[in-house]
């Protein structure tokens, strides 16, 4: 056992019959080799009374390594808590689409086995940070790995706001929403409302507006360090949200002001040796296959 990860999480989708299956196994193969276990605390009662439970602060504080099953969307809730930690993240996918779950589930063992000898590779995505300031006052706040989204909290209904960087006025919109999205989430929402795919180690957001009223609009691309700021017309309809990864939600008035910017907290995740993005990629999307 090598010294490096000695202690590891174990994080899934409660109340899910494979994903259950799946850390039961893992459960039982990290014991048989002597790493110390804690398992998320939604899960762990799932697994039976001899596992150790820990809610995901304790796990990004104690662990040296998480290991999370499930779909991305499971990865981004875990990554959102555990980036401000130094703790390693792998995932062991049972979704459909696995943009950031490299292991299989009925095989994951010799993979993670090479990882744990220290056979792997790290790479850092960085996350964003999101808030809705009233009358020049913070009001609320959250991080986002894949991507934040203003929006109407009803269905296809249109509203209208500026947009700054650093300051410098850009342009005016009518639309139903703006995605500002990292390079991790440039392959999630955003590119099915027509963004561009950012390449992970790429240091740059990108602004997508959903359906905007003018074909002049275009999604552009920015230098990660910038902040930017979306000013909510005062005239717009009441309800307005902020959606981080589309999970959590930050209530928006009219007037209100919504900054974006990097986040100081960077995503640490881990590869099994010969991760390909490009290969992960031409798979999830189908792209065509070499010719020749």
């Amino acid at each position: 056992m090598t010294s490096e990860f000695r202690t590891i999480g174990l994080i899934g989708k409660p109340h899910h019959k494979g994903t259950n299956l799946t850390l039961k196994r893992l459960h039982h193969w990290l014991s048989m080799q002597g790493y110390e276990i804690l398992v998320e605390e939604r899960v762990a009662s799932e697994l039976g009374n001899h596992v150790k439970a820990a809610d995901m602060l304790e796990i990004g504080q104690h662990c040296d390594l998480a290991v999370v099953v499930g779909g991305d969307g499971n990865m981004l809730g875990a990554a959102r808590v555990l980036a401000r930690f130094d703790v390693g993240v792998i995932g062991v996918n049972r979704g459909n689409l696995g943009f950031l779950t490299d292991l299989p589930p009925d095989a994951f063992e010799e993979k993670l086995a090479a990882v744990l000898d220290g056979e792997y590779e790290t790479e850092h995505r960085f996350l964003l940070e999101a808030e809705v300031h009233r009358h020049g006052k913070l009001k609320a706040s959250n991080t986002a790995v894949n991507e934040a989204v203003l929006h109407p909290g009803k269905v296809a209904h249109m509203i209208e706001y500026e947009v700054y960087i650093n300051d410098q006025f850009m342009y005016s919109q009518r639309a139903d929403g703006m995605i500002v999205a990292t390079p991790t989430g440039s392959t999630a929402y955003s590119l099915s409302a027509g963004g561009a795919i950012l390449t992970p180690k790429l240091q740059a957001m990108i602004l997508v507006p959903m359906f905007p009223h003018t074909l002049s609009c275009r999604p552009i691309v920015v230098d990660a360090d910038s902040v930017i700021k979306l000013k909510v017309a005062p005239h717009n309809g009441e309800n307005l949200e902020v959606s981080c990864d589309g999970h959590v939600t930050l209530a928006v008035l009219p007037g209100d002001e919504i900054i974006i910017h990097r986040s100081p907290e960077r995503l640490r995740l881990i590869h099994p040796k010969g991760y390909n993005y490009f290969h992960v990629l031409r798979n999830k999307l189908g792209w065509g296959s070499k010719l020749f």
